[in-house]
């Protein structure tokens, strides 16, 4: 395998993740303008899309394969309780 093979084998396992999260955020500001209206996006995004990425990277190892629903359902599920402790729980005002 090439570097360039690798580099695209490795976009392909965190991409899922971090387009969860920049749509993830985007519609959390969207739908909560008040109460998120001290919290950057960009928090949000990283917040999401640290959580995402590690649920995937367990899927891989636990799961022995890369792309089962059970790890892409569960990375939606942490990339949420990622915004909401990111933004509701724990908000560093800005």
């Amino acid at each position: 395998m090439s570097p360039l093979d690798a580099l695209w084998h490795l976009l392909g396992l965190f991409l899922p993740a971090w387009t969860t999260a920049a749509l993830a955020a985007g519609l959390a500001k969207l739908l909560w303008r008040a109460e998120l209206r001290g919290v950057r996006w960009l928090r949000l995004l990283l917040w999401a899309g640290v959580a995402g990425s590690l649920v995937l990277v367990g899927g891989l190892v636990l799961l022995g394969r890369d792309g089962r629903m059970l790890s892409y359902a569960l990375m939606a599920a942490a990339a949420a309780l990622a915004l909401w402790w990111s933004g509701f729980v724990r908000p560093r005002r800005e």
